[in-house]
């Protein structure tokens, strides 16, 4: 399910993904470039299957839960990974920084003015099934704008920050938790 949200006070569209099984990486991307289909399950499935044909070490024998279970990601429910999410974004022009975790979220410019950094990945720890399933999801953060929003696809619907204290607060509660901060950037030309 796809929505797109009109921001009363700042009267600006916001494209938002809702989730769908483990698809978050996919619904994270098509919110990070504010774009339905920007990225499809068969893109990030053709993704996943390339970096297995670059990868020598990739073990290819072939059981039947290697229809399910693949390197990069699980062919049924999605659940991509990190490499997945890499080599997608070089495809689109963009580079991934890991943010150091030893580095609060001061250190993060959020404050330019897009040319560099074009959004935030977070990977996130979370609980579901009443707690007994333990597993990570990915989400999306954009400024649009001129405003911070999280495009979270498990949110109804996007939520935006009231200013960059307030996303860096966030950002530092996301390391504290055992959460990753990607820093989405635009390629220099």
């Amino acid at each position: 399910m796809t929505l797109k949200v009109l921001m009363d006070s700042e009267k600006t569209q916001i494209y938002h993904e809702r989730q769908k099984l483990q698809f978050c990486l996919l619904h994270a991307l098509n919110n990070l470039f504010q774009r339905k289909e920007a990225f499809t399950r068969a893109s990030l499935d053709a993704v996943a299957e390339m970096l297995v044909l670059d990868d020598p070490t990739t073990s290819r024998t072939w059981t039947p839960l290697s229809m399910i279970f693949k390197p990069h990601h699980n062919a049924f429910t999605g659940n991509y990974d990190i490499n997945v999410l890499i080599a997608a974004l070089e495809d689109k022009h963009k580079t991934v920084a890991w943010h150091d975790r030893r580095n609060g979220a001061s250190t993060i410019d959020i404050d330019g003015s897009g040319d560099t950094l074009f959004g935030i990945v977070l990977n996130v720890p979370v609980r579901r099934y009443a707690g007994i399933w333990k597993t990570r999801h990915w989400v999306a953060m954009r400024k649009i704008d001129g405003v911070w929003y999280n495009l979270d696809s498990d949110f109804t619907n996007p939520v935006a920050f009231q200013d960059n204290a307030q996303v860096r607060e966030f950002l530092d509660f996301i390391l504290g938790q055992g959460g990753e901060v990607l820093l989405v950037l635009n390629k220099a030309e």
